[in-house]
């Protein structure tokens, strides 16, 4: 259980009025669930780094994988609001929690919805919607991270099927994912994104061992030795980067709520404690500094939250611009892992101790202000829209 009341999460610009009952709905939903199920295991899981047993399965149970999937493929067909709110429940539990619903809902569930073909929408979408099987998302190379165009990762025509090679690092559930939408270069150049089984011959997935973020998460390659892969598998309505990106698009949405959750869990804790811990006769709640640090947490808070409040309605119109998710997400991260490098502070000691999630987070964070677009490239990506100059090349 979270240590600090749940009533007390806060809402300091009555946020609450703008949402849907079904908003709420949801939000309750998912809060019960990440106090019920994640909460009593998940230190165990990041101390011991091992994942949360069948977790997709419950977060399948609970509507949390593709969730603005239309229902006849299996999802819930909710707005792009209820899907923030969801990865900001998630996140207050673990990041690692939320990084296994939205690499499934969008880095896999997306783009075969968006760009995959018929067969391949009724084949696997409703397995993923439910967490009968899992999937990961291959774009990161070895030797590319922050440039995916220079991807070495390639296929070739081989008649009857495409005979894929290369290699994916940093992959979200890769040791345990049934499928993977992968995305290399055909014999031109161009970018494309191919299904790749469990299971096909010449398709390893080595885990990533001795992290110190994401614990509680399997992280690690995709490697592809001359895999054959059938030509059904591709997808067959995007082609070039512009497929992949998209995807990213969405899970930086995802994310830019997400950590909310996890500034929310730290400044909940922070509160509470200061006001039971007690030095110099008196709660450190009612020092100057301290109550310094708690203003200026909840204001970031805030200001985040109306953020992915107005992104959420750009969503909801598709009139958002990746400059503008780009935004959200690197204010949000720094937002989150400020709060929880400063609410490990006013714990002392203490907020090093797993008894306390404060410090998980900050280690979790570290990987989130990285992935999905570091911090300085999404500055740049700010900076190309509001100057048009691009500083990458």
């Amino acid at each position: 259980m979270s240590y600090y009341p749940l009533n007390s999460i806060p809402d300091y610009y009555s946020l609450d009025h703008l949402l849907t009952d079904e908003h709420k709905l949801i939000r309750q939903s998912v809060r019960d669930w990440v106090e019920s199920f994640v909460m009593p295991q998940i230190d165990e899981a990041a101390q011991h780094h091992k994942d949360i047993p069948n977790l997709m399965k419950e977060l399948g149970s609970i509507g949390a994988l593709g969730p603005y999937i239309p229902e006849e493929y299996g999802g819930a067909g909710l707005d792009q609001i209820s899907y923030g709110i969801i990865m900001q429940e998630l996140e207050r539990g673990d990041s690692a929690v939320r990084s296994a619903a939205s690499v499934q809902s969008s880095l896999v569930m997306f783009p075969i919805y968006e760009y995959g073909s018929e067969e391949q929408k009724r084949k696997y979408l409703p397995q993923l919607a439910t967490g009968d099987i899992i999937g990961a998302f291959g774009l990161t190379e070895p030797n590319h991270g922050s440039d995916p165009g220079s991807m070495e990762t390639h296929f070739e025509d081989k008649g009857d099927h495409y005979l894929l090679n290369g290699a994916k690092m940093w992959i979200t559930n890769a040791p345990l994912c049934d499928i993977a939408v992968v995305w290399a270069k055909n014999e031109n150049g161009v970018v494309h994104g191919l299904i790749v089984e469990r299971g096909m011959e010449g398709f390893t997935t080595p885990e990533t061992h001795n992290k110190w973020s994401l614990r509680a998460s399997k992280t690690g390659e995709l490697v592809f030795d001359n895999v054959k892969v059938p030509k059904e598998n591709l997808l067959p309505n995007i082609s070039g980067l512009k497929g992949p990106l998209s995807c990213l698009n969405s899970a930086r949405y995802g994310i830019s709520w997400g950590v909310i959750g996890a500034a929310i869990d730290c400044y909940c804790t922070a509160l509470q404690y200061t006001k039971e811990r007690k030095q110099f006769g008196k709660p450190i709640a009612s020092f100057q500094l301290q109550q310094k640090k708690l203003a200026e947490f909840l204001t970031e808070i805030t200001k985040a939250q109306l953020l992915c409040w107005q992104l959420g309605n750009l969503k909801n119109t598709h009139t958002a611009s990746p400059a503008q998710i780009s935004m959200a997400k690197r204010n949000n991260v720094k937002m989150a892992i400020d709060i929880a490098r400063e609410s490990r502070q006013m714990l002392g000691g203490m907020g090093i101790m797993g008894d306390f999630s404060i410090m998980r987070h900050a280690a979790n964070l570290e990987s989130v202000i990285t992935y999905e677009g570091t911090h300085d490239i999404h500055l740049l990506i700010t900076g190309l829209d509001i100057t048009g100059i691009n500083a990458f090349s």
